[in-house]
């Protein structure tokens, strides 16, 4: 077997026809600009390293997880006039999920986790559509910056690029991440309207008009040992969950 037998990307078909795959992951990210010290690619990393990371606890426990190749685009919408920030509109997602949801649907593989590591993007109404469309995969969507509180891990987590993810990527790909003395503050203009500041009503932020230099929260505290806790609870709590999903009997998944 391959040392991580739980990545598909590095597994052969010699072993990949041995296993009975419980549940598929599927790593969604972003290309889009982190402030100056952070790469364009860093929700794409951030969210195959923290799958990684669960499937491989995951897969210690007994799930028989995989994780599929993250995909690197995600909607960008509000930051389309800054350069190279690739956007991939959500009936593009939509497509490209149904396509890999039908694909494990033929092979027998009926749970999916979608991980979702950019704030642009939001799968729950094709999830809504998919289940009546492709009833015989079970789907669900975690956003993994969601799943724990990251106050408790950083001083100011920040929005983008800022403490929590500069921390997660001194963790993952440090000789990526550029000195923190280059990087911007990440200061953000807030709406004028009342609605929007108190957030009961909703647009896309046009990115340029919301911040200099494309973060929003300051990562001049950022350690490298910050983002590894964080990282390990996270990646806890997430392989738990997969291998809760794994045994779960999806006739029965809600009781008294």
């Amino acid at each position: 077997m391959p040392n991580r037998p739980y990545i598909l990307a590095e597994t052969t078909w010699a072993d990949v026809r041995e296993t009975r795959w419980q549940v598929a992951v599927l790593p969604w990210g972003a290309t889009e600009a982190h402030n100056y010290h952070l790469p364009y690619g860093t929700d794409t990393i951030q969210c195959d390293h923290i799958a990684s990371e669960a499937a491989r606890k995951a897969w210690d426990r007994g799930c028989r997880v995989v994780v599929l190749p993250t995909v690197p685009f995600g909607v960008q919408t509000g930051q389309i006039d800054i350069p190279l920030c690739i956007n991939m509109n959500p009936s593009t997602q939509y497509a490209v999920l149904r396509d890999v949801v039908e694909s494990l649907a033929v092979q027998g593989v009926d749970r999916l986790v979608i991980l979702n590591g950019h704030g642009g993007n939001d799968f729950r109404q094709m999830v809504r559509e998919l289940s009546l469309d492709v009833p015989a995969v079970f789907l669900t969507v975690v956003n993994w910056y969601r799943v724990l509180d990251g106050s408790k891990y950083f001083d100011e987590p920040g929005d983008h690029a800022g403490e929590m993810e500069t921390s997660l990527m001194l963790e993952a790909a440090p000789e990526l991440v550029r000195p923190l003395a280059s990087a911007g503050p990440g200061t953000e203009r807030k709406p004028v309207l009342r609605a929007m500041r108190q957030g009961w009503a909703w647009t896309p932020r046009p990115w340029t008009k919301v911040t200099d230099d494309t973060g929003v929260g300051d990562p001049s505290a950022a350690t490298a040992e910050k983002g590894r806790r964080f990282v390990q609870a996270l990646t806890d709590e997430l392989a738990a969950f997969l291998d809760e999903l794994g045994e779960a009997d999806l006739e029965k998944l809600y009781a008294e």
